[in-house]
């Protein structure tokens, strides 16, 4: 009997140690494994992800003016892809501002890096960043910028604590990201991202932050424009 109790304890703590370790996992399993390939083509993302038939392309100007960023003020732009808001982050915070360029691509951040040279852009950071950590400082920013990355955070708990530790205290913490409740939403879009914004909402405030206001901008169609303050 002692045995038999011991065996079913036993099969109980691996079972709680299994969904611990996978309790944070969302629907994003293995939704980078594109980005990972040795030979990724670099050129054909920033086709991609700069084109007119992106909303946040379109909207990037009236993105950037609705974030209120000061001059002198220090960003980070988490899942910056090939670094489509980079540049006019930095106009936004001038010479003596800051912009942290963060992605877990090394192709994406040799990019950015690069043409931050070539614009000759000095405040630019780019910082090579994993699927658990943003790789920044702690109290480092006062804002963290985030657009269609949030659904590829696969561990977003650990995400959302490494943003709040780099957030100054309250910080601020803007995300955009698609809402598949949006009408005429592609479906493929719709699984690809797997959650409503009211289900990131919500973990997104259990990671530390409230919802302070709602910046979805009249033009946005497909997508949703949070900002959250770091508690």
């Amino acid at each position: 009997m002692m045995k038999m109790l011991s065996t079913v304890l036993a099969l109980t703590l691996l079972n709680l140690l299994a969904f611990a370790a996978h309790a944070q996992r969302g629907q994003t399993e293995g939704i980078n494994d594109n980005y990972k390939a040795p030979d990724l083509n670099v050129k054909e993302w920033v086709e991609r992800f700069e084109g007119e038939a992106r909303e946040v392309f379109v909207l990037r100007k009236e993105i950037v003016a609705a974030l209120e960023l000061k001059d002198g003020d220090r960003v980070a732009d988490v899942g910056a892809g090939t670094g489509l808001f980079v540049p006019l982050l930095a106009n936004r915070v001038g010479p003596r501002g800051k912009v942290y360029a963060v992605d877990i691509v090394p192709g994406f951040i040799e990019h950015i890096a690069k043409k931050a040279k070539e614009d000759k852009l000095p405040q630019v950071a780019a910082v090579l960043s994993n699927e658990r950590s943003t790789e920044l400082p702690a109290n480092s920013v006062d804002m963290i910028f985030t657009s269609d990355a949030y659904h590829h955070f696969v561990h977003y708990q650990d995400m959302l604590a490494s943003m709040h530790k780099a957030l100054k205290p309250g910080g601020q913490l803007i995300v955009i990201d698609f809402d598949i409740e949006a009408k005429g939403l592609e479906p493929w879009i719709v699984e690809h991202v797997g959650q409503t914004k009211a289900v990131f909402a919500q973990q997104i405030e259990a990671g530390g932050f409230a919802l302070s206001k709602d910046l979805t901008l009249p033009g946005m169609k497909a997508s949703f424009m949070y900002r959250f303050t770091r508690k």
